[in-house]
This record gives C-alpha cells, sequence and structure tokens, in this order.
C-alpha cells in the first residue's frame, strides 16, 4: 500500500535570541558574522520549564488547528525526540493522553538526531504497507537548548528548538517513494551528551576550554566541528547519489533538494559539492537555526507555503547527524 505526507505543522517557542542577543554574551562575535557564516538571524529557545513533550503538544494540536483533520482516526504515532521528558514511561504515550487521541493508537518514541524525520516516515510508510495503520502522526520535538553550555558560543549559534507534526496516510499531497538509510556508529564520539544517562550517571562537573573558548564537558553537549563537516562532506553526496538510484532517478529528476538544515556553510559547501543549481536547493534556517529532526519538516512546510512546489515535482529530502545517521528519500508530489 502506498503511503503520503498528508500535512504538516509545526511550532516554535515564543522565547527568541536573536544575533543582537547574543553578541552580548560574546561581543568578540558581530551580528553579521553569525549571519554570513551560519546563516542564522534569531532561533526560538524553549523556557527553563518546558520540555521536548510540551512543544510536541502544542505542534500536534496546531496540527489539528489547521488541518481540520478528526483526531479519532489517528491510528499510530511516533514520536523523535533525544531530550524526553523521562526514561520511562514513554513520551507518546503521554502525548496520546495530552492530545486527545483514542486508546486505540499504537504510540512509540524513537532516538534519533537530524535523520529522524526520514528514518520516521520510513517507519511510518512501513506500518502503512503492512496494514497496521492507516494515519500515522510523526511527531519531531527537539530541545537542544537544553544541553548547551551557557558559555558554548559555537553551539549556541546554531541551534534552535522546535517541533513538527506530520500525518502519513494512505493519501495525501506528496506519496513517500523508496529510502536509503546508513549508519556508522564510529562516528559517536564526535556528537554527543556523555553523562546523565546509564553508562555515566554520575555527572563529572568537570570543563576545559578548546582554543576557540569553547567550553567541552561530558555533561554537555559536544559536537566536534570539524569531524562532523568531514563526515557530512563524505557521507552526504553517497547518500544523495543512493537515494537517486533506489528511485531510478536521476538528479536531473529532481526539481527541488530538501536538506537538513544543519547551518548555511556546510550546505553551501554540499550544494557546491554536488553541483545542485541554486534554484533547486532550499534554506530555511535563518528564523528558527538549526532545529535538529524538525528542519526538515520545517522546510517543506515553508516552501509548499511558498508555491514552490507544484503538483508533478519530485523533491529529494536528506536528514544527517548524530549517530552517524543519514536517510534520505524521494518525494513526489
Amino acid at each position: 500500500m502506498d503511503a503520503f505526507i498528508k500535512g504538516i505543522s509545526y511550532y516554535l517557542p515564543e522565547k527568541v535570541l536573536t544575533n543582537e542577543l547574543l553578541i552580548q554574551e560574546f561581543p568578540e562575535w558581530t551580528v553579521e558574522k553569525v549571519a554570513e557564516k551560519i546563516g542564522v538571524k534569531k532561533r526560538h529557545i524553549v523556557s527553563a520549564d518546558e520540555t521536548a513533550l510540551d512543544i510536541a503538544e502544542k505542534a500536534v494540536n496546531l496540527f489539528f488547528e489547521e488541518h481540520k483533520i478528526e483526531r479519532s482516526s489517528i491510528d499510530f504515532i511516533l514520536l523523535c525526540t533525544q531530550s524526553p521528558d523521562y526514561f520511562l514511561p514513554t513520551s507518546a504515550c503521554i502525548l496520546q493522553d495530552r492530545v486527545g487521541l483514542p486508546t486505540t493508537c499504537g504510540a512509540l518514541d524513537f532516538n534519533l538526531g537530524c535523520s529522524g524525520f526520514v528514518y520516521g516516515l520510513s517507519l511510518a510508510k512501513g506500518l502503512i504497507a503492512g496494514n497496521i495503520a492507516k494515519n500515522v502522526l510523526l511527531i519531531t520535538s527537539e530541545t537542544y537548548s537544553k544541553y548547551l553550555h551557557p558559555r558554548d558560543k559555537s553551539n549556541k549559534t546554531i541551534f534552535g528548538d522546535a517541533a513538527a507534526a506530520t500525518l502519513i496516510s494512505t493519501e495525501g499531497i506528496a506519496e513517500i517513494c523508496d529510502f536509503s538509510l546508513g549508519t556508522d556508529g564510529k562516528g559517536v564520539k564526535n556528537l554527543i551528551v556523555k553523562s546523565g544517562a546509564l553508562r555515566q550517571p554520575t555527572k563529572s562537573d568537570i570543563i576545559i576550554y578548546d582554543d576557540s573558548g569553547n567550553p567541552i564537558s561530558d555533561d554537555y553537549l559536544y559536537m566536534n566541528g570539524s569531524e562532523i563537516f568531514s563526515f557530512t562532506l563524505e557521507s552526504v553526496p553517497r547518500l544523495i547519489e543512493d537515494t537517486l538510484i533506489k528511485n531510478s532517478m536521476k538528479k536531473e529528476d529532481i526539481d527541488m533538494f530538501v536538506l537538513h538544515q544543519a547551518n548555511k556553510y556546510m550546505m553551501d559547501f554540499l550544494r557546491k559539492k554536488m553541483k545542485i543549481e541554486l534554484a533547486k536547493f532550499y534554506y530555511c534556517l535563518e528564523n528558527t537555526g538549526n532545529t535538529v529532526s524538525s528542519t526538515i519538516p520545517i522546510a517543506l512546510k515553508e516552501v509548499m507555503s511558498e508555491n514552490s512546489i507544484k503538483q508533478g515535482n519530485k523533491v529529494l529530502i536528506a536528514g544527517f547527524g548524530v549517530g552517524y545517521s543519514w536517510g534520505g528519500t524521494v518525494l513526489a508530489f
């Protein structure tokens, strides 16, 4: 059975961290430097008492408000997050009750970062193909801001918080085609929060500083920027090529490339390396930053609202990052 994206909505927290506010904390930077290199002018950040589950709830409620779909029609929830409220129970189970979905609805969490939306589409398509569900609500919700050290100027310029809700159904606006997925766990040490879970439950309370003055600690998110950049440049072009092969397509058949919105510098480098013309390469991080698993659904929502996608178009989406993990597919509108 075929699977389609039927609708997308997203929610951004009310608190806004602008470049002007950032340079008050880090005067060695300038508004122009952050905007030019990272491609971000502002990012939305959850409040101290607001969690990924809270903004997931708001995204879901917004979805039903915008799309006028009956809550009773949902028969499965997939919630992608790396910042859950609890080790247990599953956040998706709590979400089912909070947003008033039927108790006949299946629900599960899965832990992935920037590839999470594509992986979620593959899971949803599998549920529909297996006749297990007909209407799968995929929620991506992340609050990386809670993992950042207050003095981490590098990551604070990049990441924002957000949640998105996407309905995958037996009919809709874009058919989900075939997938290319991949994993290389050898890269685990290059993007990680080490302490707080069961391998290392106790905080280290040790902080050192790199040559740029950024704090490094097991207790906060650590990203080895140069290694992540190398991984991206090596894996993403292969991912794009394999996604095209899996779908019996050529690069020229694709009307728009919507990649994970990591940062503008990396995306520019990728676009040029893969020789994708600017008109076919979508940027959508200026007002949100890198929202991890929600960057692609946010970008899809925006590109559709701009009427840049027409009936008959093919859109290639690709997510990549922490894990290492990557995934791509084609959406046929």
